[in-house]
C-alpha cells in the first residue's frame, strides 16, 4: 500500500492490443517490458535480456490464440501449454482430424491417446481416495498425457502408500514420481513489518476486488479480523475455505481502499493489472509476497491436487517459483494478468523448490467478486 499511489503513474505496462496468432513464434520483443520484471526474468529463468523480452510477448500471443483453439479442437481436446523452445502454444487432441483444424488457427498441434475429459475424469476418481501423508499431489501432466501421483521418495514403500498407489492405477492412466519433500503451506506467525496480519498469521494480500482484496484460506476463517501492514484496523475475512481450498476474501475499511496494483518490491516496477486470462501450462509467471518479495519461474501443471496434513485441496497450479513462510495469499501474476494466490509448497529461495497457487478466477467465481482492473 505504501508505494501503490505513485505506481498507478509510473508502472511500465502491456499495450492493450493482442498479437495476432500468426505471429506466435517470431513475436516481436515488447518494449513496455519493465527493466525490474525483465531483470528477474533473467534471474529466475536464466534468461538473456532479448530472450525475456520476446519470451513476454510470446506468451502474449499464445494466451489470446488459446480460447479459440481449444474451440476448434472440440471433445478432442487433450490439453495445452506453451512450448518455450518454440515459442508457441501447443495443443493436444486425439484426432489427427482436429489435429489439422488446430493448426490453422495458428497453434501447434500434437495427437495423444487420452483427452482432457478422460484424464481429469481419472483424477477425479483419484480425489475421492483418501491419501496418506507421504502422497504430496497428483495432477493431470498434459505433455505426458497421463496423470501423475507425488509420494515422499523416503515414504513410498509404506504400506498406506502401496495401497493408495494400487488404487490410483485402477482409475486409469497413472504415473507415480518421487519427490523430496511434501507440500506445506506459507502461512508465518505474526512479524513486524508487512503486509497483513490476523491474531494469528502474517499473510499476502493476493489481488484487489471490489470492495477487498483476495488472499489464501488457510490464513483465516469468516470473522477473522485483520490489520494491515502498518498495523491500523483494515476488514475482515468474509468468506473462506481450506481444506478442498485454498481461497478467501476480505472486506476492508477503516480507510483502506482498493486499487489494481501487484507492488514489485523494488525489483520491478509495481505492476497494474488488467485481467485474469489464465496462463498455460510452460508460460512464465511471477510471484510477489511479504517474505521473499519478487520471484519468477514457470507453470509447470494446473488443475492439481495437494495433499497438505490438514486435508486436501483440489483445482491448484504448481509452478517452480520458490517462496516461504509468510508469502501465502500473495499475488502469481503473468505480464499484466492475474494468475491466483499463493498456497503452499516445498523448498525455499535459497534451495528452490514447488508452490501451488489457487486459480483467481475460480476465487472470483466462488464468492460473486469483481476483480479491481485497470
Amino acid at each position: 500500500m505504501r508505494t501503490v499511489l505513485s505506481a498507478l503513474l509510473l508502472v511500465a505496462t502491456w499495450g492493450g492490443a493482442a498479437l495476432a496468432p500468426s505471429t506466435a513464434a517470431a513475436a516481436t520483443p515488447d518494449p513496455e517490458a519493465s527493466p525490474g520484471l525483465v531483470a528477474a526474468m533473467q534471474r529466475d529463468l536464466g534468461l538473456t535480456e532479448q530472450q525475456a523480452r520476446t519470451r513476454l510477448a510470446q506468451e502474449k500471443a499464445a494466451f489470446a490464440l488459446q480460447p479459440s483453439a481449444e474451440r476448434v479442437a472440440g471433445a478432442d481436446f487433450a490439453g495445452t501449454w506453451f512450448d518455450a523452445d518454440t515459442g508457441r502454444l501447443t495443443v493436444a487432441v486425439t484426432s489427427r482430424q482436429k489435429a489439422e483444424s488446430v493448426r490453422k488457427t495458428g497453434a501447434d498441434a500434437r495427437v495423444v491417446r487420452h483427452s482432457a475429459a478422460r484424464l481429469d475424469a481419472v483424477k477425479q476418481r483419484i480425489d475421492r481416495l483418501k491419501a496418506p501423508a507421504a502422497v504430496g499431489s497428483w495432477h493431470v501432466d498434459v505433455r505426458a498425457n497421463e496423470v501423475v501421483v507425488q509420494v515422499a521418495a523416503d515414504r513410498i514403500g509404506g504400506a498406506d502408500v502401496k495401497a493408495f498407489l494400487d488404487r490410483a492405477r485402477a482409475a486409469g492412466p497413472v504415473r507415480v514420481e518421487t519427490v523430496d519433500a511434501t507440500p506445506t503451506t506459507f502461512a508465518a506467525g505474526t512479524v513486524g513489518g508487512d503486509p497483513y496480519y490476523t491474531h494469528q498469521y502474517r499473510c499476502s494480500i493476493g489481488f484487489s476486488v471490489h470492495g477487498g482484496f483476495v488472499t489464501a484460506g488457510h490464513c483465516g476463517t469468516p470473522g477473522t479480523f485483520v490489520r494491515g501492514w502498518d498495523g491500523s484496523d483494515m476488514g475482515w475475512f468474509q468468506g473462506s475455505s481450506f481444506p478442498g481450498d485454498d481461497m478467501a476474501w476480505v472486506s476492508t475499511g477503516y480507510g483502506w481502499w482498493t486499487v489494481p496494483v501487484v507492488i514489485g518490491w523494488g525489483q520491478t516496477s509495481d505492476r497494474l493489472v488488467r485481467g485474469s486470462w489464465e496462463a498455460p501450462v510452460g508460460s512464465s509467471v511471477c510471484r510477489s509476497g511479504s517474505t521473499t518479495k519478487w520471484h519468477c519461474g514457470t507453470v509447470l501443471g494446473r488443475n492439481e491436487t495437494i495433499n497438505y496434513s490438514q486435508g486436501a485441496v483440489h483445482q491448484m497450479t504448481r509452478t517452480n517459483v520458490c517462496a516461504e513462510g509468510g508469502d501465502s495469499g500473495g499475488s502469481f501474476i503473468t505480464g499484466d494478468q492475474a494468475q491466483g494466490v499463493t498456497s503452499g509448497g516445498w523448498g525455499d529461495c535459497s534451495t528452490g523448490g514447488n508452490t501451488w497457487f489457487q486459480p483467481v478466477n475460480e476465487i472470483l467465481g466462488r464468492y460473486g467478486l469483481t476483480l479491481h482492473t485497470a
